[in-house]
């Protein structure tokens, strides 16, 4: 078990490595815990005897939970450490998620979707904290275009796996696969990874200077900038996430199989575009490649009505898609470091 605290600076080509990989695993939770049984939406509603509407619910439930863990366990983090913080959600995600194959109703699956939720946000958010306790600028920059290759990579894998097991399994099968992700991540995290924010750097007085710690944030209007145009494209890409088994399923048609092709092939575009920012931000600027991402997606978003509007098939809608979601490798990749770099002190 490893308890020492490093920085960039102590760590070996070979450890680096370990933790990025470790780091990346955990920075995948969100796509994991969302795109996997995304193919088996409708095989929960039909199970579980739920509305479509209301089985939805169990994916916002999820958003939820992913969102206010980030903002309760990162700030905690800058207090209590990351590293038991890491451990302690990871032990909660693989119960829960153990939990949830055995729900017997929408209601108990929509509110251990939250606490599965919650719980992986604390692999998300401390991932990047991580990062950030390691890396500053150009280097953090090169870093976080690591796990946006792995953010794009999980939406790939999760859905196609989804999909597949589909074929030998139910829904049920998808949430014990996440169980044995979750037990992994915990292992690995217990036996490879350092604790980085060592007693001298943390913040002093509880959850008082928590609260302080995000006030500060709060009032910084550069970070809340930066943040919220993360925020926004982010926004609508979980938009099309969570509609989307329904509306290519349902609508138009489309099987669990070829979905998961879909939504891999989207994945795919928030891998380019992360790499191709993470490798020319520092030639170019960060801000740069952020203002031209949003211009993008805001363009994208636009056709998208546009084709909608016109009633407009899958040909058109599904290449404007990808530019869309495409558009969260550019604006996540540089909206962080850029975010970052007056908040080192509040990493979490």
């Amino acid at each position: 078990m490893m308890n020492s605290s490093l920085t960039s600076a102590a760590l070996p080509g070979k450890r680096r490595l370990a933790i990025a990989a470790i780091l990346g695993l955990l920075s995948a939770f969100g796509p994991f815990s969302l795109d996997m049984y995304l193919p088996a939406l409708p095989a929960v509603a039909s199970d579980l005897h739920a509305s479509t509407s209301v089985t939805q619910l169990s994916l916002t439930a999820c958003l939820v939970g992913l969102a206010l863990g980030q903002l309760i366990v990162g700030p905690l983090s800058d207090v209590r450490g990351r590293r038991i913080l890491i451990a302690s959600g990871l032990m909660i995600y693989t119960v829960v998620s153990l939990l949830l194959i055995i729900s017997p109703t929408i209601g108990s699956f929509i509110a251990l979707r939250f606490v599965q939720g919650f719980a992986g946000s604390a692999g998300i958010v401390l991932s990047r904290a991580v990062a950030r306790d390691l890396y500053a600028g150009p280097e953090l920059t090169r870093f976080f275009a690591l796990l946006m290759l792995v953010n794009g990579a999980a939406p790939i894998l999760a859905p196609v796996a989804g999909g597949q097991l589909l074929n030998i399994t139910d829904w049920r099968g998808v949430f014990l696969v996440l169980g044995l992700i979750g037990a992994a991540a915990l292992a690995s995290v217990w036996f490879g990874l350092p604790e980085t924010l060592p007693p001298e750097r943390r913040s002093r007085g509880g959850f008082r200077e928590t609260l302080r710690t995000m006030g500060r944030i709060l009032s910084d209007r550069e970070f809340m900038g930066y943040a919220l145009a993360s925020g926004l494209v982010s926004a609508a890409m979980f938009a099309y996430i969570s509609g989307s088994p329904f509306v290519l399923q349902d609508l138009f048609g489309v099987s669990p199989q070829t979905f998961s092709l879909i939504f891999a092939m989207n994945g795919v575009g928030i891998i380019i575009a992360s790499q191709l920012t993470g490798r020319l931000a520092s030639r170019f600027g960060e801000r740069k490649f952020l203002v031209a991402g949003l211009v993008l997606a805001a363009a994208a978003g636009v056709g998208l009505l546009a084709v909608i509007a016109a009633g407009a098939g899958l040909g058109a809608i599904l290449p404007l898609l990808f530019v869309v979601v495409s558009c969260v490798g550019i604006v996540g990749t540089s909206s962080f470091p850029l975010a970052m770099r007056h908040q080192g002190q509040s990493a979490g």
